[in-house]
């Protein structure tokens, strides 16, 4: 069997060190807003490239509280617009709505499926107020073009860097690339914890400030509560083994690099697309995501040659029941895409020889209707 992700593998290359740091925490006495994550968010931020990262609860929350803390500090208010891809993972639309914020969506690039710059112009109206591309897969949207837009708009920019843990754009990493970004640190990210965490990377000193307070119960000063807040916090045990994680990043990239490679390379197939990529060196393939219009058919011959995959994502959100106020809006690129994308194992433990079982699966498939 070739699993998807091996988290026990993953995570337990540091077993050692892992185990050493959960010791260190516990003999410490101190498990919430310590020096374990004190410690973490000035590496996170050196390896990001930004003045500040501030921990936080998990990803969504990452985002929620950047557009909170813009709401605090008068930049916007509720009933305003983001625009943000229609091909997206829900959270980065709940993080909107959950602001009281309007999501505005656009179709992503048919060839890379992220945020097509080329779209945000039309999108824009009076009431818009930022951007918020996702980094999907690993691979960094056009941020030139992008910020260009934002700028001669007035529009603050919001990355969602949930999938792109290291990844650059230029010279500069995921994280720094905007006004605010919100990582997440979900067991199976590039740089995950052994649990929910999240974190927001700015160069913002105002925003990073609003943003402690807001996820600490609205306060800056022990039971004094300068805004109606939330619990959002990254503990200290999850920090301290992110740290440990975090310093062996980007090796973990460069096997991730090696995987997507061969599957580049060799997988050879009239009835899949590859992905298409922008720079090898930016991208760091947290997913390996084909496409195919035999999705069904293909994700069942490769279980049956014991090859597990994924689909990211199946069901965009303006078709989720939660949004039910977005159902008659029709997006036809991403609308495809969640019926044909498919996402291939690729991870930092995987071998060779899983590798290359996966891509002669993936060349021995033919559709029932070829």
């Amino acid at each position: 069997m070739v699993p998807f992700l091996n988290l026990q593998e993953v995570n337990g290359q540091y077993r050692r060190q892992l185990l050493q740091a959960c010791e260190r925490v516990i003999d410490s006495g101190w498990y919430i807003k310590g020096q374990e994550c004190e410690a973490f968010e000035r590496e996170f931020a050196a390896f990001c490239g930004t003045s500040y990262a501030v921990g936080v609860a998990n990803g969504l929350e990452a985002l929620s509280l950047i557009l909170k803390a813009y709401i605090q500090m008068g930049m916007m208010q509720q009933g305003d617009e983001v625009i943000v891809p229609a091909n997206t993972y829900i959270a980065s639309v709940l993080a909107i709505s959950d602001n009281g914020l309007i999501p505005v969506f656009i179709e992503p690039d048919p060839g890379d499926h992220l945020m097509d710059p080329a779209r945000i112009e039309e999108a824009i109206t009076p009431k818009t107020k930022a951007v918020l591309p996702v980094h999907l897969y690993g691979q960094v949207c056009d941020m030139d073009a992008i910020n260009a837009v934002a700028k001669r708009y007035g529009l603050k920019v919001i990355e969602d860097s949930a999938q792109s843990h290291g990844a650059y754009f230029g010279q500069k990493r995921s994280g720094a690339l905007g006004d605010a970004s919100g990582f997440s640190f979900y067991p199976g990210k590039n740089l995950g914890a052994l649990g929910d965490g999240g974190a927001v990377t700015t160069d913002d000193a105002e925003l990073a400030q609003t943003i402690r307070a807001l996820g600490n119960y609205g306060s800056e000063k022990k039971y004094e509560h300068l805004y109606k807040g939330s619990n959002s916090r990254l503990d200290e045990l999850q920090a301290a083994m992110l740290r440990i994680k975090l310093k062996d990043l980007d090796e973990q990239i460069r096997l991730r690099r090696e995987v997507a490679s061969s599957y580049l390379n060799d997988i050879r197939s009239d009835y899949v697309n590859l992905p298409q990529i922008q720079a090898k060196e930016g991208h760091v393939w947290h997913l390996f995501v084909i496409t195919t219009p035999y999705r069904e058919d293909l994700a069942a011959h490769l279980e049956r040659q014991g090859v597990q995959t994924l689909s990211h994502y199946p069901i965009p959100p303006h078709k989720q029941r939660a949004y039910a106020e977005y159902a008659n809006l029709c997006y036809p690129i991403t609308e495809r895409l969640a019926k044909e994308v498919l996402s291939l194992p690729v991870s930092p433990v995987q071998t060779p020889q899983q590798t290359r079982r996966v891509i002669e699966a993936v060349n021995t498939f033919a559709p029932r209707d070829a």
